[in-house]
């Protein structure tokens, strides 16, 4: 049962809150636990293999595996920021402090902007080695690789930043947040004051860290198919599209769970957004490892190398 609280300023009466979970139906406890810690462990296991290899192996030090490497880290981040706290949702009453949530909320909204630029730093760096090719060592540089990185943490970090300076402006009154995580739309909910500003907030942070990469990759791969149907060898249009295609398929995964997310009124929300939020916080980066190596040549290189190593050293 919700607990009310009325606070006056801008403090907070709501020193905790509880996390309602996934579900609330007893009989699928146990069974969601067990399924979404085995997708849990497969994206520990297969983030972390990929960070591994491309540790271990110089000649994955390319620009291609420097982003892929990121995306990596970044995957294996954000899902331990989320899933941990969602596991216990299905065991016991799962409780969080203010600072705790606030503290999510933040590495969530960083790791996921993050992702957003990093899948566009990817589409470019395909995009330059497909499309011009003989500047490609000037274009993608280790030192503008690096940069763009650089740029990529700015730009999470002044958008997570956005978000929990609004947050933390709000009086909550309620304490019952009807998700397995602390997300925006559930906790403006929980606000006794007005969340205009957040919600603005939320438009032109979500519509800027969305739209802007969206159509970059979008003219990147444009240009990257057209380009690839003007190749004569088959085997060279065979190349470039299995390792474009599932580039595509990560993107279009991604962005499309995270326009349904935040580009919506926030009356429309609901049940429906715990669903939403699993594919791009829990699925994806469970996925995103396969999905770029499952075909990649060089990755089972390496793979069997360090394999080989580990076996006779």
């Amino acid at each position: 049962m919700s607990r009310k609280r009325m606070a006056s300023g801008n403090d907070s009466s709501v020193k905790e809150f509880i996390l309602l979970g996934l579900t609330q139906q007893p009989e699928l406890q146990l069974p969601l636990f067990f399924l979404f810690l085995g997708i849990y462990v497969v994206s520990i296991v297969g983030n972390l293999g990929l960070i591994v290899l491309y540790l271990l192996n110089p000649h994955l030090h390319t620009p291609m595996y420097y982003f892929l490497f990121n995306l990596s880290f970044t995957d294996l981040c954000y899902s331990s920021v989320i899933v941990p706290k969602m596991l216990v949702s299905f065991v016991k009453q799962n409780i969080i402090s203010h600072a705790e949530c606030m503290t999510q909320l933040f590495f969530f909204a960083f790791f996921v902007i993050d992702e957003c630029y990093i899948l566009t730093a990817m589409a470019y760096d395909r995009y330059a080695a497909i499309c011009k090719p003989l500047l490609y060592q000037v274009t993608m540089s280790n030192q503008i690789c690096y940069l763009m990185m650089v740029g990529v943490n700015v730009m999470g970090f002044v958008g997570a930043m956005a978000h929990i300076v609004c947050m933390l402006n709000l009086t909550f009154c309620d304490d019952i947040i009807n998700h397995y995580m602390c997300d925006l739309p559930p906790l403006l909910k929980l606000s006794c004051t007005s969340t205009y500003i957040n919600e603005l907030v939320i438009y032109i942070v979500v519509g800027v860290n969305v739209t802007v990469p969206s159509l970059t990759i979008f003219i990147s791969y444009t240009l990257i198919l057209s380009n690839i149907l003007g190749i004569r060898s088959a085997e060279g249009r065979s190349k470039a599209f299995s390792t474009c295609g599932s580039h595509v398929i990560a993107v279009s995964f991604f962005f499309g769970a995270l326009a349904f997310m935040y580009l919506k009124p926030s009356s429309v929300s609901g049940d429906e957004d715990k669903v939403s939020t699993i594919f791009y916080t829990i699925v994806g980066p469970m996925l995103n490892p396969f999905i770029y190596s499952i075909r990649n040549k060089d990755v089972h290189i390496a793979l069997k190398k360090t394999l080989k190593k580990s076996i006779f050293a």
